[in-house]
């Protein structure tokens, strides 16, 4: 068993606790001497063989928050049937008196700056272009840690891929568990990210990257064409990302023929026109990592998995760590930024020549909540009566498809015909549109929410045009939002 924790308030204490209790169990237990990001409890699952192993995290919920991921013996969280057979023998237990909480200190074991070197060692052969960092070795990097657990891998990955000119936001660079200059320690939100753009501005840095505190997720800021500071979002990211290990593996030629790619159902379209370009499979799965690890599981041996991802900031780049990885992502996206400076661009004009060459797709998402006792039924409501008659028309266009993860069909509803969707059961509905848009609907599954996920395309004829062919379809997504009466 391995065992790791993050910043959060109590977090060593829930750690110790837990490795004593299956150490007590007559467990052999790995547990980290001190906070570690979360893939490195996965890749530390792997790397020593265990059958399991937890980290104590919130990820980026706010900070009265603290929690507990049970992963399996692949490194990836727990997928149907472990979670279920674990929870029925957790609930064997009828009292806290059953517990056995010491006896067993002789079975944990330190994990320390070894397993921090094989983990480091392994990101760094992820490098496509070791010669590029080199030659872009003084790319001007702003990170923050958002008080979280990338302090202490971050810096050290970052100079062993060769840069040699990064600057830590210091107001955020000591971990605490109050997250003391921020609402909420989540790098989506443009407020978390204020402190490292005011950095970024005043350096006039090339880019800027914050994780959040158990540093599984990670945002970037570049400059646009007009000098000013904007954050990607995390299809973008995905898409810079995937986009690169693709082109750059192709060119460096060590492109696999059964590479594959995989990404969520709620991620953007755009990667999938990607990889079909580029003649790579491309798997969708249902929302969460574990769904992409569980796919690479599937497909070892037989395929040659690249990267994964999905839209909410994550990113999972070779298959060494089943979780996504916002470490390796951060030294895989200055390699990147590198990779374009050395061409005289940005990460910036590398996404329009993309949108140029596959189309402009446009994403948004609108979360409702619904606090209190009756917050649950009314989001069972909302996807009950979505079910039950689905929109037909929206923003003057056909609705041509209703799938349904949760009964796992898809329907024509122009035609009637129905096929199987080969996915595990979820409460997902998604609305495909004659014209290629796409609204899925999610309740969230930690939260009282229901998220509504918007992605639309258009065609960009020229780079003069971005911002008209953007607002259009910024626009598109606003009327959706006001026919469906989400706001």
């Amino acid at each position: 068993m391995a065992i790791a924790h993050d910043c959060r308030n109590n977090g060593r204490f829930f750690a110790e606790t837990t490795a004593n209790i299956f150490a007590a169990n007559g467990i052999k237990v790995y547990l980290f001497e001190a906070l570690r990001p979360t893939p490195e409890l996965s890749f530390a699952i792997r790397k020593l063989g265990c059958q399991a192993g937890v980290v104590l995290t919130a990820s980026h919920n706010p900070k009265e928050y603290n929690g507990y991921k049970a992963y399996w013996d692949d490194g990836a969280q727990l997928v149907p049937p472990h979670d279920k057979n674990v929870i029925t023998e957790v609930e064997k237990i009828l009292s806290v008196d059953e517990v056995k909480w010491t006896g067993g200190e002789a079975n944990i074991f330190a994990l320390g700056k070894d397993l921090d070197n094989a983990y480091l060692d392994m990101v760094k052969t992820l490098s496509v272009y070791p010669d590029v960092c080199a030659a872009q070795h003084d790319l001007k990097i702003v990170y923050t840690p958002i008080h979280g657990t990338g302090i202490t891998l971050v810096p050290e990955v970052l100079q062993r891929f060769g840069f040699t000119n990064v600057h830590i936001v210091t107001e955020q660079a000591t971990p605490d568990g109050n997250f003391p200059t921020v609402v909420y320690p989540n790098p989506e939100e443009k407020e978390t990210m204020g402190i490292g753009l005011k950095k970024a501005k005043e350096l006039d840095a090339d880019i800027l990257l914050g994780t959040d505190p158990d540093s599984d997720r990670v945002a970037i800021g570049v400059k646009n064409n007009k000098g000013e500071w904007v954050l990607m979002n995390g299809n973008q990211t995905a898409v810079l990302a995937f986009n690169y290990m693709i082109e750059a593996r192709k060119a460096k030629g060590i492109a696999q023929p059964n590479d594959m790619v995989v990404k969520t159902i709620v991620t953007t379209d755009m990667i999938d026109g990607i990889a079909k370009v580029n003649n790579i499979s491309c798997y969708n799965v249902l929302t969460g990592f574990k769904w992409i690890a569980a796919m690479i599981k599937e497909k070892e041996g037989k395929e040659n998995y690249v990267i994964g991802g999905e839209e909410s900031f994550g990113l999972m780049i070779g298959d060494q760590v089943r979780d996504k990885d916002a470490i390796s992502a951060v030294a895989l996206l200055c390699e990147m930024a590198a990779y374009e400076k050395n061409k005289g661009r940005s990460l910036y004009d590398k996404m329009i020549d993309m949108y140029l060459q596959y189309g402009l797709y446009k994403e948004d998402l609108v979360s409702i909540t619904k606090k209190g006792m009756n917050g649950a039924a009314e989001i069972a409501a909302m996807m009950k009566g979505y079910r039950d008659n689905p929109p037909t028309i929206l923003d003057g266009v056909a609705v041509n498809e209703l799938l349904d993860y949760e009964m796992q069909t898809g329907k024509n509803l122009t035609t009637g015909k129905s096929w199987a969707i080969d996915l595990p059961k979820s409460n997902v509905l998604q609305f495909v549109l004659a014209d290629g848009s796409k609204i899925s609907a999610r309740p969230s599954g930690t939260e009282p929410k229901i998220k509504f996920y918007f992605s639309v395309k258009g065609e960009l004829k020229s780079i003069a045009e971005f911002e008209a062919a953007e607002k259009a379809l910024d626009d598109k997504i606003a009327r959706i939002v006001k026919e469906m009466e989400l706001k």
